[in-house]
């Protein structure tokens, strides 16, 4: 009986782990224990890269508001306690589009805030 190999499968897995490494530079993406490496490092940094992008946009959204807020005279922090004080829950992502988009909103938000 002869012998039976697994090539097919074999083979259909380093083109496939080989396939995820192009565009990779050098041998990450040609050879295939370096490939493997370096795609299973991007997958696991892509991971956590998502959760801090979802960082980054946050900390736009607060800079966007304060600026905002700082050129009506009145602070971030100040603003914030106002607003959930007066129960307006909006969150950080439409304060800035509103601050940005619509100035003359964001300043009856502010003076909601103010009030509360």
């Amino acid at each position: 009986m002869s012998r039976a190999t697994n090539a097919p499968a074999s083979r259909a897995r380093r083109r496939a782990r080989l396939e995820r490494a192009k565009g990779f530079r050098g041998s990450r993406s040609k050879l295939f224990r370096v490939a493997t490496e370096a795609v299973d490092r991007a997958l696991k940094l892509s991971t956590i890269h998502r959760k801090l992008r979802k960082r980054d946009f946050r900390r736009l959204w607060i800079g966007r508001i304060n600026a905002a807020t700082r050129a009506e005279g009145v602070s971030y922090s100040a603003f914030i306690a106002g607003l959930i004080r007066a129960n307006v829950a909006i969150n950080r992502k439409m304060l800035s589009e509103i601050a940005i988009q619509d100035p003359a909103g964001f300043k009856q938000l502010i003076e909601i805030a103010k009030n509360a």
